[in-house]
């Protein structure tokens, strides 16, 4: 099973890069950050047209995740029960015999995106960012407490000594400098058995971009 994770950064505006997306690489779940979009306003048809279930949770202008996926949500959530947050930036469903929790939360914030570097490799230059956010000692602290839950960074795992980025600022040619951090990221259970992970750096390139590349995680059921 693949599970993607991609920011988006205004459905409005980068539908067309996700269906494209989806038609390209045709993963099993593909989960969006940062709609931007109210849940009515999705164009939840196009999606069904490119053969996706989906699963809405919008809000106007900021926030907004969905989840899509070839198969059937079901038990699907949206925000964190019991905690009391007016912004849209969580939602939950189970694929097959797999749950997926997909979260958007902002920079500057101690929890996950995730918009937070794990460690520095996964910053261009760490000593610039030091302490700064996406990069502070008490965001990495509360990451290293969600992963001592019993979860794994995936692609770190994976691939402990790579530099890969997943997100370059618009200006100053980060891309083309390669200008980046990887702050999105795909944590799995101890339970999943992993196959792959990686970034793909191709719809950065597209026209009109999100600044996040999209996140994948492959793993056997």
């Amino acid at each position: 099973m693949n599970i993607t994770s991609w920011n988006v950064n205004s459905l409005n505006v980068r539908l067309p890069h996700v269906l494209q997306y989806l038609q390209e690489t045709a993963p099993d779940i593909l989960g969006l950050q940062e709609l931007k979009q109210t849940t009515d306003a999705v164009n939840s048809e196009a999606l069904a047209q490119a053969g996706y279930h989906s699963a809405i949770f919008g809000q106007k202008t900021y926030n907004g995740v969905a989840l899509l996926a070839r198969e059937p949500l079901a038990d699907v959530i949206c925000g964190i029960p019991g905690f009391a947050d007016e912004q849209a930036r969580a939602i939950a469903a189970t694929v097959g015999d797999v749950r997926v929790l997909n979260l958007y939360v902002p920079n500057g914030k101690a929890i996950g995106d995730f918009n937070i570097t794990p460690a520095d490799l996964d910053v261009h230059d760490p000593d610039a960012w030091r302490d700064k956010i996406l990069c502070s000692a008490p965001e990495r602290r509360a990451l290293a407490d969600i992963l001592a839950l019993g979860y794994r960074d995936a692609y770190r795992n994976l691939h402990p000594d790579t530099v890969q980025y997943s997100w370059w600022d618009y200006r100053m040619g980060g891309l083309r400098r390669n200008i980046g951090m990887r702050i999105d990221l795909t944590l799995c259970s101890d339970n999943l058995a992993l196959h792959d992970a990686g970034i793909d750096i191709a719809p950065r390139h597209w026209e009109r971009p999100s600044d996040h590349a999209p996140a994948w995680v492959a793993v056997k059921t």
